[in-house]
């Protein structure tokens, strides 16, 4: 049984914890906030395990073995690495890190220190990644495709309310391609490759922060359309279009709701609905296996690993390209 703990206490840190214990090997050991009270709050309803408000003594704690680390996008890199010094495994909430040199510095010392370091993104370890590549494959000559997050924030209220929440302080490296761009990114490469030429747009806020905005990524044979919002509500879904048929997609961050059409018409549902556990159980039953795999050095699984953290790797290089071309600064920016 793997011991981790999860740093930060909101919903997608829930998520997460009712996701692991669906994918089993994995019991929760230990919670990290700020506020002790608040740790205390959130423990309670996973069996108050131990509460820490000091980072450091979490990652040099002899009581886990792993962290799952959901904090703002601003404090990624600084946590993820102290708890690799700290000896423990890593599982991020994306975006993994705010810079493509960060991510290859913190892979490099978890290959140093035989540790595992992976981004926790839902579409790349659920089994609804294999049905879509399937489909894909069924669709003949795709010429273009469309993907689009357009969900609009539970925190829009109180920032127009004159609030600042995290969501929309760039200060914490956030805001709508950073938070939902991220899953428009992931699937285009996944499926595509990287793109030979980014073109990009944003929408900001008095903020500062992005709050929609849409990309462009040139292939030699296809146009793949990325858009994503903060400030409205999406309804149309995701399109990845072909001469021999037409995969659409609902939820683009989840792959549910896939329909397959023919190019003569009929319809075929290939994946419906999933719950939230569901959904999180895939990256938790992944970096479990991940860290099962490393004594015996067992090559499938170290593989996907490899090339699960490449595909990471290669999302954060064309993130940065988006953020050039949309003019999304963050402070990382100018180390």
């Amino acid at each position: 049984m793997i011991r981790y703990a999860v740093v930060g206490t909101g919903w997608i840190a829930d998520a997460f914890i009712e996701g692991a214990m669906l994918a089993g090997g994995l019991a929760l050991s230990a919670v990290y906030s700020r506020r002790e009270e608040t740790g205390r709050a959130f423990a309670a309803k996973f069996g108050g395990v131990p509460v820490f408000t000091d980072l450091h003594r979490l990652a040099e704690s002899g009581g886990i073995d792993a962290v799952y680390i959901a904090s703002p996008n601003a404090l990624h890199y600084e946590q993820s690495r102290r708890f690799l010094l700290g000896g423990k495994h890593v599982l991020c909430e994306k975006p993994i890190t705010v810079t493509s040199w960060q991510l290859r510095e913190l892979l490099a010392l978890a290959r140093e220190r035989r540790l595992i370091y992976m981004e926790a993104i839902m579409m790349r370890h659920l089994p609804a990644r294999d049905t879509l590549r399937t489909a894909v494959a069924s669709l003949g000559t795709i010429r273009s495709a469309r993907f689009d997050f357009s969900q609009l924030s539970s925190k829009y209220a109180a920032y127009q309310a004159g609030q600042l929440p995290n969501i929309f302080n760039p200060a914490m490296a956030t805001g709508g391609l950073m938070d939902l761009g991220v899953y428009c990114v992931y699937p285009a490469l996944d499926l595509f490759g990287k793109p030979e030429r980014v073109e990009a747009a944003a929408v900001f806020l008095e903020s500062g922060a992005d709050g929609a905005g849409c990309c462009q990524l040139s292939y030699p044979d296809k146009a793949v359309s990325l858009t994503y919002s903060k400030t409205a509500q999406g309804r149309a879904g995701s399109e990845i279009l072909g001469d021999r048929g037409t995969l659409v997609i609902d939820s683009i961050s989840q792959l549910t709701g896939i329909r397959r059409y023919g190019a003569g018409g009929g319809e075929e549902l290939l994946v419906g609905s999933r719950t939230k556990a569901e959904l999180m159980s895939g990256e938790a039953d992944a970096f479990r296996r991940y860290i099962e795999a490393l004594p015996g050095n067992d090559q499938p699984v170290l593989e996907d690993y490899a090339q699960a953290n490449a595909l990471a790797l290669a999302v954060s290089e064309t993130m940065e390209d988006i953020r050039r071309k949309a003019g999304i600064r963050f402070a990382t920016d100018t180390e």
